[in-house]
């Protein structure tokens, strides 16, 4: 199947997908969810990252502020 035929197909039309049709519109979908997961994944692990350090960096603080008195 070319891409120009699946691009062509759309859910909302009278006749039914091919097998073949389907079987390329589901692995489509899985690689598209495969790739939003990823980045969402990335974009989570950056953010535990920066809350860490922002963490560390109060703890660091207050652990000078005691050691000063």
């Amino acid at each position: 199947m070319t891409t120009e035929e699946l691009n062509g197909y759309r859910l909302t039309s009278l006749e039914e997908p091919t097998d073949e049709m389907l079987e390329a519109i589901m692995k489509e979908a899985c690689e598209e969810a495969k790739r939003t997961n990823r980045e969402a994944d990335e974009r989570r692990r950056e953010h535990l990252k920066l809350l860490m350090a922002e963490s560390r960096r109060m703890w660091q603080e207050r652990i000078n502020r005691v050691h000063q008195i």
